[in-house]
């Protein structure tokens, strides 16, 4: 169990991360923190940086920080890596800090993308950023990944740019921007990087350092699985590739030819350059016969003929399939995409479908006509890291902590400075990356793939004691054990013959695939043996949980009911209706019942008394109004209060964008005619949608009860326990305050100012005069948006936060 065995058995052609020969400069040592300024740099004795870093975060030197994990596999080379943490990008001035790199910039937009992050999914803007100290917005620019590849090219225009991160993953070909409402070219073009590194970009990264410090030339490293980059027209790199095109739908193939009718078999036999034996036969025979008696005997019978093997016309034409490894599918045109979103969906389509390291093939987007005509080259998706290289990189030697230059005047990370996105992971553990579930409105299998990549069981106890021991205001309290799932560490594919040749999206959907491992084993050990650790009080589980995977496992449901629940544990059921399940390829309601009750009767089985959390997503593609409706119900029947409202949220390359962009599903083949998704498209749609989810606020009453009766349902409105809103409406200011007030905005207040006493004149609650405190029309007041509090099945109320303390997660 101990031993770094891999779950999957996928077959790593790749060069071990670990076997590199360090580079020279790894005799100055180990930084305690990468470097921010010249100061540091003379302190570690260095005269310049080998790699310098841009990133539109803090530096949090932790290995759930990207650029730290990428500084210190940089490192581990003997590669001396400096950063620029969210630099003031008004001019190439602060780009300079650490002077020139040797060998190339590394950028990126941060953890987050850079428009998600500023923006909301109502594209308004966020006051605030978990990722800057204080929790202060607007240190960072929209776009930051092209700004940040400017600005690097203005200060140093000879050193290569190296683009990554999860704002250049997803950019990789054209896509569409919610927020400009147009289909956008690859940022490769945009950004003018040298290289793109897409996904878990370690592997790539320490070959792309490795091959630029041997002086090969940038232009040359065309070959790194996981990069993207311009390729010209002519390029004598593009020889010698079998391209086949996928630039158009609803193309008829090959059109066999039509069968004249007044042919007889013979004839048709002869037209194909064969004959009919049967037919042939008499005369071949009588042929012979008379052959025979002109010529003489010679004792052999001339009506016995061979047997003639005759080519199959049919299978004559059919072409050979090139070899994967040099196939490349040319996609719609970035022209074509913009002006067609049906070729949209179908280059989505096609890109989900190339994503299986195992039989991937490389990409290829035309860009521009004419002069500026140029090619994105995307090359197959990166290889997995083995078990072994996992721990080499999560047992790196972090300070797990911000950088000090961040401290506030009493050199504290924990007042005004602090990062709130380091303080939510500040003690817990990553176990495994990958995600199989394919959701279509989420991008971690898009960024991370959907092979789970899993650390040993030793490299995370090791982990959780160093949490212990070195880190401080630790109390004993192990915030999360998970990754993009909570339960999906060492589960695979049963065959690696399967696995390799596999091209669906989901491993889950529509069901369990019967080739996926679902044993929860290894991960109960590490439970066990997590929590038996000396000053180990409780270790939390924090991350999703998939509950469709949980409940094929009752004994591991059991021990995380039991020992790992802080009362509240979140899980995404999304919806209860089949419609929109479909188009995000999540399990019906009936798994969540199932595990509902699971999770109760483990619950009272240990005296403890817990509630689930679950979440749902708002005017996502495929929901209808009616949809909406029966979510409602069912939040009102089982007594739940919603109080983050998730709406959908468009992220680039995402198969659901694809929906919302061009109305049709991905899912299926792409043609002109091809099966329609309904699109929650207006902000009065849209409002609609989170009303339903609201259903008990207030507020939001009016708008239901006009939403209702266009539908036919005013049934609902009423002012019993099975109606959905009443009937009367006490007096709010209409509007609406999420539990993350400082991004909620203001409505104009909807109330009539008070009037003043006019001498003479008798005022009433229905003439001006404001009701008593704590009473609407005589009644009890209701609560309304600003204190409202999401209650569970049992009717108890909520905290706004997440399971260990976490924040729920922002809408979609």
């Amino acid at each position: 169990m101990n031993a770094p065995v891999d779950v999957s058995f996928f077959a790593r052609a790749a060069k071990p991360l670990t076997s590199y020969r360090p580079y020279w400069a790894k005799r100055f040592g180990r930084a305690p923190f990468l470097p921010m300024s010249r100061e540091e740099m003379q302190q570690l004795g260095w005269d310049s940086c080998d790699v310098v870093l841009v990133t539109g975060d803090a530096y949090v030197d932790h290995p759930s920080f990207g650029m730290a994990v990428i500084g210190r596999v940089l490192e581990a080379q003997g590669f001396r890596v400096g950063i620029i943490a969210q630099p003031d990008w008004q001019s190439a001035e602060p780009f300079k800090a650490l002077g020139r790199p040797n060998l190339f910039w590394g950028v990126t937009a941060g953890n987050m993308d850079s428009m998600i992050n500023r923006y909301t999914a109502d594209r308004k803007i966020r006051s605030d950023d978990a990722y800057t100290p204080g929790d202060v917005g607007g240190k960072r620019p929209d776009r930051a990944a092209i700004v940040y590849s400017q600005r690097c090219r203005e200060a140093f225009k000879d050193v290569p740019i190296i683009l990554g991160g999860i704002e250049g993953s997803l950019r990789r070909i054209a896509h569409y921007d919610y927020w400009s409402d147009k289909v956008r070219r690859s940022i490769v073009v945009d950004a003018k990087c040298d290289l793109l590194l897409y996904g878990n970009a370690e592997r790539a990264l320490v070959e792309v350092a490795h091959r630029l410090a041997a002086r090969e030339p940038v232009e040359q490293i065309t070959d790194v699985r996981g990069t993207a980059y311009v390729r010209r027209p002519g390029d004598e790199s593009g020889q010698g590739w079998f391209e086949i095109d996928s630039s158009t739908v609803d193309e008829p193939g090959r059109v066999e030819a039509h069968v004249n009718p007044y042919m007889t078999t013979s004839e048709q036999a002869a037209a194909q350059g064969a004959t009919c034996s049967k037919e042939d036969a008499p005369d071949s025979i009588a042929q012979g016969a008379d052959g025979a008696g002109a010529g003489g005997q010679n004792g052999a019978n001339p009506a016995i003929q061979p047997i003639q093997f005759v080519a199959n016309p049919a299978l004559r034409t059919r072409l050979k399939v090139p070899p994967r490894d040099r196939s490349v599918i040319r996609l719609p045109s970035y022209e074509q995409v913009r002006s067609d979103p049906v070729l949209y969906a179908h280059a989505n389509r096609v890109l989900h479908l190339e994503t299986n390291p195992g039989n991937a093939r490389a990409l290829v987007q035309a860009h521009g006509e004419g002069a500026t005509a140029r090619d994105v080259w995307i090359n197959p998706p990166p290889v997995p890291l083995t078990t072994a290289e996992m721990d080499h990189v999560f047992d790196l030697h972090y300070a797990r902590a911000p950088h000090p230059s961040y401290a506030d005047e009493n050199g504290s990370h924990d007042h005004a400075t602090k990062i709130p996105a380091w303080e939510m992971i500040r003690f817990s553990v990553n176990i495994m990356r990958g995600c199989f579930g394919g959701c279509t409105f989420c991008s971690i299998t898009e960024h991370e793939g959907r092979i789970i990549q899993s650390r040993s069981e030793d490299s995370i106890i090791q982990e959780i004691e160093d949490i212990r021991d070195k880190v401080a205001g630790f109390t004993g309290t192990i915030s999360d054990l998970g990754g993009p799932t909570a339960n999906m560490y060492r589960l695979g594919c049963k065959s690696p013959e399967i696995e390799a040749a596999c091209r669906k999206p989901s491993c889950v959907y529509p069901g369990i695939c019967s080739n996926l491992g679902t044993n929860h084993d290894p991960l109960i050990q590490i439970y066990r043996r997590g929590r038996a650790l000396k000053g180990i009080k409780k270790i939390l589980i924090g991350s999703g949980l998939r509950y469709d995977l949980a409940v094929k496992s009752p004994e591991y449901v059991k021990e995380l009911v039991q020992h790992h629940v802080g009362g509240y544990l979140k899980i995404a059921p999304e919806h209860t209706e089949q419609g929109p399940l479909t188009k995000m390829m999540k399990p019906g309601i009936g798994s969540y019942d199932k595990f509902k009750q699971m999770f109760e009767q483990f619950s009272e089985e240990a005296g403890k008394k817990q509630f689930l959390i679950p979440y749902f997503i708002a005017a996502h593609p495929g929901t209808s109004d009616e949809d909406m409706m029966n979510l409602a119900i069912w939040l009102k029947k089982n007594g739940f209060r919603a109080d983050q409202v998730q709406t959908f949220y468009p992220s680039p390359m995402a198969t659901a964008t694809a929906m919302y962009h061009s109305g049709k599903n991905p899912l299926r083949k792409i043609g002109r005619d091809s099966e329609g998704v309904d699109i929650v498209r207006g902000e009065k749609r849209r409002r609609l949608h989170k009303a339903f989810l609201r259903y008990h606020d207030p507020n939001n009453w009016p708008l239901l009860r006009d939403a209702l009766k266009a539908m036919g349902r005013a049934d609902l409105i009423g002012n019993g326990k099975h109606h959905l809103i009443p009937t009367f409406q006490p007096m709010t200011d209409g509007s609406y305050q999420s539990a993350r007030r400082s991004n909620s905005t203001a409505a104009p207040s909807a109330r009539k100012p008070v009037q003043q006493p006019v001498q003479g004149r008798l005022l009433t609650q229905h003439t001006g005069l404001p009701p008593r405190a704590g009473l609407v029309a005589g009644k009890p007041a209701r609560p309304v948006a600003g204190g409202a509090k999401p209650f569970d099945g049992a009717g108890k109320p909520v905290p706004a936060k997440g399971l260990g303390g976490k924040p729920q997660r922002k809408g979609r």
